[in-house]
């Protein structure tokens, strides 16, 4: 047998059996695991959007996620994440939990760790809006913002604090139970048993993973389609299926990502879509004004325009079914953003041409999309908006 000797600054260990070398705080992670199960994710509201009668036959559904005790979709991942990082092993009783992050997920993971009595650090852009930052420092978390990659200095900081870099790009697919009854997929298969799609952009994409796995699992034929932003590195990467395929990132905040991360599974994406920015601000500015009480985020706009072009397309080949989609996380999250008109126009997004069309899609049935499209000017430097 040939021994490969590997480099190491390490002495080699002088013993051949030992033992509790490294803390096990198995009290406290089962005090804590328990403390997951008393404020698991809620079953949130399955609402159906009204369509006209040309599209008769089909049908368009929004689970209402913002309705999670931390506003947002991503409340199930913190929990995931958390749950995940307990059983093997990774947290210990006065130490950090960080994460990389500007938006929902730090947020999420800040509501969690504060109930746990866990120390909390999000590390975020620089960019971040000041309402995001807030809301993470309400919860009990440490912003840390940085001008450079937020991964690398999430690193460097779980290191800095003998914590734990949760690294949700990475352990978001193995994080969430796909098989069990409790999460998302079931309890959209519970309210409608026969739905044909579930349509959701990518920013992990665990929760699409986790979709597309219980329906395989449970026997289920739903489909999934993830549409993705402009300058998203997501829809060439799982055409080609290349993980090494690298963008600019998205300006849609929550979905969209400079490189394909470890937690997107192209083989469990039936369809994607690529949308147009303005195309998703649009959408959301729709379903903001109509009566159907709901006040969406931008990813939410994207969902649903995806979802739109998938109830287009079995009209056109005369299927019938039901499509589903999230209400990622509220409007209120983006008042100085996405709803300002200025902040739009100064990052190019010219929604105001996809209004009517929207408008029209859900009044009539017709689909008319603007002669002219305006592509968003590609960014100079990578986006981390996650």
């Amino acid at each position: 047998m040939t021994v490969v000797e590997r480099p190491t600054d390490k002495p080699q260990v002088e013993g051949d059996d030992e033992s509790d070398v490294h803390p096990d705080d198995r009290g406290w992670v089962i005090d804590c695991l328990q403390r997951l199960r008393d404020l698991a994710p809620v079953e949130t509201e399955l609402s159906e959007i009204p369509l006209p009668p040309r599209l008769n036959g089909l049908r368009l559904y929004i689970k209402r996620e913002a309705e999670q005790p931390s506003g947002s979709h991503k409340h199930r991942l913190a929990a995931a994440l958390l749950t995940h990082a307990l059983v093997n092993g990774w947290l210990v009783e006065g130490r950090p939990v960080v994460e990389a992050s500007s938006g929902s997920t730090a947020i999420s993971e800040a509501w969690y760790c504060q109930r746990l009595g866990i120390p909390f650090y999000a590390v975020v852009p620089d960019t971040t809006a000041p309402e995001k930052q807030e809301l993470i420092t309400r919860y009990g978390g440490t912003v840390v913002p940085v001008s450079g990659d937020i991964v690398t200095y999430a690193r460097r900081v779980a290191h800095r604090y003998g914590g734990h870099f949760m690294d949700q790009f990475t352990y978001a697919e193995r994080a969430y139970d796909w098989r069990g009854e409790e999460g998302l997929a079931a309890e959209l298969l519970r309210a409608v048993p026969d739905l044909t799609w579930f349509v959701m952009g990518a920013g992990t994409g665990g929760t699409a993973a986790a979709v597309a796995r219980h329906a395989r699992y449970t026997g289920s034929g739903l489909r999934v389609c993830v549409p993705d932003p402009e300058h998203s590195a997501y829809f060439d990467g799982w055409y080609w299926r290349d993980s090494a395929v690298t963008d600019k990132g998205s300006h849609i905040e929550g979905i969209g990502r400079p490189r394909v991360e470890a937690s997107f599974v192209p083989t469990t994406v039936n369809r994607m879509i690529r949308v147009h920015d303005a195309a998703s601000v649009a959408t959301m500015r729709v379903l903001d004004e109509s009566d159907w009480d709901i006040q969406p985020g931008p990813s939410t706009g994207t969902g649903v325009f995806g979802a739109i072009r998938v109830l287009l397309g079995m009209r056109d080949s005369g299927q019938s079914g039901s499509v589903a989609t999230l209400l990622c996380d509220p409007a209120e999250r983006y008042t100085d953003e996405y709803y300002d008109d200025d902040w739009c126009h100064r990052q190019g997004i010219v929604f105001q041409p996809w209004m009517p069309t929207i408008r029209d899609f859900f009044r009539t049935g017709e689909w008319s999309p603007p002669e002219t499209v305006t592509t968003v000017p590609r960014p100079l430097n990578s986006l981390w908006n996650m």
